[in-house]
């Protein structure tokens, strides 16, 4: 019986762990962008790091990671170009006036290109 417990246990912590999307460490939301582009998902998930993160945590007085979702949205005619909704959020935020910390996110889109540039047409 312990056994059969401890095997139910051990397969549900790595389904769920397999399920749980890999995030990639960046210190500047671009390579996301670009790997946004260039999945066949058209999605790449990334934790930022480094001053930049520390500045805004500290700021902010929290301790969680600063997480960065990127989603394609559209995919323009042009090669290497889409529409992009990127989402940074952190939990824990304690915001100026504020009486206690939450969850606090910042959503916005861009067209991008793997150029770096904006497409020359939003077709």
């Amino acid at each position: 019986m312990k056994a059969t417990v401890l095997i139910l246990l051990l397969a549900a912590a790595l389904d769920c762990s397999a399920q749980a999307p890999e995030r990639t460490p960046v210190t500047d939301p671009r390579p996301l962008l670009l790997a946004a582009i260039q999945s066949t998902d058209g999605q790449a998930r990334g934790v930022l790091t480094g001053d930049v993160a520390d500045a805004i945590s500290k700021r902010f007085a929290a301790s969680t990671p600063i997480f960065i979702d990127v989603t394609t949205e559209r995919r323009y005619v042009q090669a290497g170009c889409s529409r992009l909704k990127v989402t940074f959020w952190q939990d824990g935020v304690l915001l100026p006036g504020a009486k206690a910390p939450r969850k606090q996110t910042i959503e916005f889109g861009i067209n991008y290109c793997l150029d770096g540039l904006p497409p020359k047409s939003l077709t």
